[in-house]
């Protein structure tokens, strides 16, 4: 394929079809951080629920405060165009070596370093060592919003678009990933190979979305956790469309309050 590159800045005539289907992800602004604190400061923390409908709950954000650099953490939504003209983000499958998720599969990233810049710089950094995946190649478009993990770590979303992808030679680090492959954006918007596990964590529940994916190669794959997450929303950004599963647990809480006050408690 020839070069990909965001609206104005594309230049290659075969890439001028993909600037009206990536014009969501590039006018994208995340929320503000100011505007996430205010939010959450209003939050009864015994009324929180993850996973109901409220997109700011959903993402766990009254812990948004939790963004020291040895809590925070980039992850890389590196896309590029498929043969039939299909947007693909590419994955890997964790290290059996790790000591956290061992063999999960992943979107490429990892904690901020010092000498980073920002979250952009820890995104791309973390995919050249860990896939080889050279800082050149890659056009960083936006950051999505913050997500929060079960162990309190501030995961930013790095949305890049990979050019010249037949350049692109993978070179897999082994000490932190066994394989690299990589799946239609637009997956993560079907209910097709889709399922949702209602989990509890501490007084909180949240739904844990799962994606199983086959290669050419009859591998095999399960994307689920953070990382499902992460790219429902970015799809749900690009195609401008709402899953068609139900994203959250539904918010029982205005109707409880109703059986409440009827019941006299």
């Amino acid at each position: 394929m020839a070069c990909i590159a965001p609206s104005e800045l594309i230049t290659c005539e075969a890439d001028q079809k993909l600037t009206k289907k990536l014009q969501p992800i590039i006018n994208f602004s995340p929320t503000k951080d100011e505007e996430i604190t205010e939010y959450t400061d209003n939050l009864h923390e015994n009324s929180y629920i993850v996973g109901i409908k409220e997109y700011i709950t959903n993402r766990n954000l009254h812990l948004y405060k939790v963004i020291s650099r040895e809590k925070r953490a980039a992850v890389l939504i590196c896309l590029f165009e498929g043969l039939e003209g299909e947007l693909r983000v590419i994955l890997t499958k964790r290290s059996m070596k790790l000591s956290t998720h061992p063999g999960e599969v992943a979107l490429p990233g990892g904690k901020m370093d010092e000498e980073d810049l920002d979250d952009s710089a820890t995104a791309v950094r973390e995919a050249t060592e860990e896939i080889g995946l050279k800082s050149s190649l890659v056009q960083v478009i936006t950051n999505l919003e913050p997500f929060i993990s079960l162990h309190l770590l501030t995961v930013v979303p790095v949305v890049g678009l990979l050019s010249r992808v037949e350049e692109f030679k993978p070179v897999l680090n082994a000490d932190e990933v066994d394989a690299i492959f990589d799946v239609p954006l637009d997956m993560f918007l079907k209910e097709e190979n889709h399922r949702r596990v209602e989990k509890e964590w501490g007084i909180w529940k949240y739904v844990c979305h799962i994606f199983e994916y086959e290669t050419s190669k009859q591998e095999i794959f399960q994307i689920g956790g953070l990382t499902a997450s992460i790219l429902i929303h970015a799809a749900s950004i690009i195609y401008q469309e709402t899953p068609s599963f139900s994203e959250y647990l539904p918010d029982f809480s205005q109707l409880q309050f109703t059986l409440n006050m009827k019941d006299g408690c």
